[in-house]
């Protein structure tokens, strides 16, 4: 019997520790994925022009997303026979269909942001809250503070 994508959908739930979905999330959920998948839309990059475009990343971290990526399917690497090598990298079927998901994420923060900063301030000059994110300094002891 054959397997639906409806069936196939059902297999795995991410929310359970040892669901091995987490480490197919832990690829697509960070940015880097979300700015190389963005730049391979329009067609197949060398290395360079990679880096060229997506500022800000280093040839290490772009390196071992860009494997990262290659090893789940989600890029093509084609080496050419030029001196000094060359490596083109272009999205697959499975990347192209993860591309409109990561480019609303994409487009949602580049949208949101100032709302996201100024909640952010907010949080940071609220006098209840001298600690860290995520630390609630009224609801701990006045002793303690």
């Amino acid at each position: 019997m054959e397997t639906t994508n409806d069936q196939q959908e059902h297999r795995y739930d991410a929310y359970l520790a040892q669901c091995p979905c987490r480490s197919l999330l832990d690829v697509i959920a960070n940015k880097w994925t979300a700015l190389i998948v963005g730049a391979l839309l329009t067609g197949e990059h060398r290395f360079g022009e990679l880096r060229r475009q997506i500022e800000g990343v280093s040839q290490k971290v772009l390196t071992a997303n860009l494997r990262a990526l290659e090893r789940n399917g989600f890029v093509t690497r084609r080496v050419y026979p030029t001196s000094p090598p060359s490596v083109g990298y272009a999205l697959t079927d499975l990347g192209r269909s993860l591309a409109p998901p990561l480019v609303a994420v994409r487009e949602w923060t580049e949208r949101h942001l100032d709302d996201v900063e100024a909640a952010r301030a907010r949080y940071d000059t609220d006098p209840t809250r001298s600690g860290p994110a995520g630390v609630d300094r009224a609801a701990e002891p006045a002793a303690a503070r």
